[in-house]
């Protein structure tokens, strides 16, 4: 367990969710019957080549409360941005009152890094780097690092599921401590088998954060994702409940919340029913709307079914 006792591993897992998205008030509203509201954020690759400060501040006016940032709309290694770009970066999101939640497409447009990797040395190389995300997420005040990425994460030909899972968790375990000391959280985000070989259904994404074994690795879900199960997106909300760090709102088509057929309503309810502590962003992949519209349309779609399930 990492050399934590089961005790203190349950009590700092229990206040993770909490720390991670800075609104403990969640739980007590739900609690005592008020209405659930996550804060809701929005992911800046969305706004394409807007400057910062413009897509920021739009952000800011359709009511979200915060953003996730793609390191590669900034640099496509963290290690080459340096210390003046982190503050001005962070400054640009503070300034119109959003918070930078965390990171996402966390090791998107990079090479040499494989999670699965059999090579000890690649292993090595990619925790190491995760390291330095970890420490330019806290730079940027953010606390959650998603991680996606599916070709840094399949399985190269050869190598078993089991093979696999196994190198995974030694990556994740190796870099444990520089999320601890940097206050970030790993989110774990199972795709869609169209999209990666491994880690393609909520119950290995569980997996892997048993494996791992610390509280500042956790599960990630998203709607997209979710929409290729058997099990009803509310159920594996539910199942995964005591692990679940941190949340994407997408429809199955790709695009945002309200563009397509999947129904918002119960997947919130089933957030309120747990009393979900945490962020729910936005994350898209087909741009085609236009950055405006679907910031706008997303957030009053999902407001409108926040009230009225929750309201």
């Amino acid at each position: 367990m990492n050399h934590r006792t089961r005790r203190e591993f349950l009590a700092h897992a229990a206040g993770i969710g909490a720390m991670v998205a800075g609104k403990t008030a969640l739980s007590r509203c739900f609690a005592a019957g008020k209405r659930f509201a996550p804060p809701l954020a929005i992911c800046n690759e969305t706004f394409g080549d807007w400057p910062f400060d413009q897509a920021f501040a739009l952000a800011a006016e359709c009511g979200y409360q915060g953003l996730e940032i793609a390191p590669f709309t900034i640099s496509n290694y963290v290690t080459d941005i340096p210390a003046a770009r982190r503050a001005e970066v962070r400054r640009q999101a503070e300034k119109v009152g959003l918070q930078i939640v965390g990171l996402h497409w966390a090791l998107a447009k990079t090479q040499g890094f494989l999670v699965t990797s059999p090579d000890a040395e690649v292993r090595k190389r990619t925790a190491a780097y995760l390291g330095e995300l970890a420490r330019f997420c806290a730079d940027l005040g953010g606390k959650i690092l998603v991680f996606g990425s599916p070709q840094q994460r399949n399985i190269p030909p050869g190598i078993s599921r089991e093979q696999g899972m196994n190198y995974a968790a030694n990556v994740f375990q190796a870099v444990m401590p520089a999320m601890e000391k940097n206050g970030v959280v790993v989110a774990l985000e199972p795709l869609s088998p169209k999209t990666t070989n491994f880690l393609t259904t909520a119950a290995e994404g569980a997996e892997l954060v048993r494996r791992v074994g610390s509280p500042h690795c956790r599960l990630h879900l998203d709607v997209l994702a979710m929409s290729s199960e058997t099990i009803p997106i509310p159920e594996l909300i539910h199942k995964y409940r005591s692990i679940l760090v941190h949340f994407h709102a997408n429809d199955a088509n790709g695009q945002g919340p309200g563009f397509g057929k999947v129904d918002f309503a119960p997947i919130f309810r089933a957030l309120a029913e747990i009393a979900y502590p945490g962020w729910v962003s936005v994350e898209v992949f087909d741009t085609s709307p236009g950055a405006e519209r679907i910031a706008r349309e997303s957030v009053k779609y999902m407001k409108t079914v926040l009230a009225a399930v929750t309201g």
